[in-house]
Formats: C-alpha cells, sequence, structure tokens
C-alpha cells in the first residue's frame, strides 16, 4: 500500500497534462459502469503507481502510472480469452496485435494497454464486459 496517494497536482507532474485527462477519462469510463473498491500501491519495478479496480476479492482491472506513460491492464483467464477470439474480428487492430502479442500464463494473459487518448476506449468497455458485467445500471 502506498503511504500517500498522488494527488492531481502529482499525477500531472508525473505522466503529463493530456494523459492525466486520459487517465481521468478512463477511471471515469469504469466508475461509470462497475461499483468497485479502488486501491492504490506501488507500481512494481516498471511503474511508479498502480490503481487497482477490485471487487469480491478479484481484480477487473488496474491502470499504471511511470513518467510520461500510462497503462491500462486486463488479465483474460481462459473463458474470457475464448470469448474475445470468437469476437477478435469486431476489435481494433491495435487490440488485437497487443493480445497476439501477449504472453499468456497459467492463470490467463495479462495484457497491458499504453493508451495515449480515448481511442481504444470501446474496445476497453467491451474487454470489461467480457470479464464481468456491468453492475451499475447505465442512465
Amino acid at each position: 500500500m502506498l503511504d500517500t496517494i498522488p494527488n492531481a497536482e502529482e499525477m500531472t507532474a508525473l505522466i503529463g497534462r493530456s494523459l492525466y485527462e486520459v487517465w481521468n477519462m478512463l477511471c471515469a469510463l469504469i466508475d461509470e459502469r462497475y461499483d468497485t473498491d479502488r486501491l492504490w500501491d506501488k507500481g512494481g519495478k516498471s511503474w511508479k503507481y498502480e490503481y487497482k479496480y477490485r471487487r469480491g476479492g478479484k481484480t477487473l482491472c488496474a491502470l499504471y502510472a511511470r513518467e510520461s506513460c500510462i497503462g491500462f491492464m486486463i488479465v483474460l483467464g481462459k473463458d474470457a480469452r475464448s470469448k474475445f477470439e470468437a469476437d477478435r474480428e469486431s476489435y481494433s487492430k491495435e487490440v488485437q496485435e497487443i493480445y497476439d502479442g501477449t504472453r499468456t500464463y497459467h492463470d490467463g494473459k495479462w495484457i497491458m494497454f499504453e493508451p495515449i487518448d480515448a481511442s481504444l476506449f470501446g474496445d476497453f468497455v467491451r474487454l470489461l464486459s467480457i470479464k464481468r458485467k456491468p453492475n451499475k445500471k447505465q442512465i
């Protein structure tokens, strides 16, 4: 766990204003669909911060931040991979290529995206819904 959660100023200094806007849009997108616990932590070797969305002891996804870069990770287990692969042609080429280039482990594919804008958000929402159906009513 982190001792202190980074504020908007610290995040902007770390990743830059435009990526901080992308980060906030992605968080809003997840928050409006899912009621989850949100946990800040250290980002390990590769990232400064991890911001994890969890519910019932299971991680839905996680966002990561380091200098001038953000990451969005989703782990797809066997069933979720089957669903993605059955519908893969409806995803952007970029998402397909990142999926294909991600190593498969015993517990699934740990797929890391490094968004620079909102262009893949539609695909992210669909990937999340493969993993878990949204549990908030859409207005």
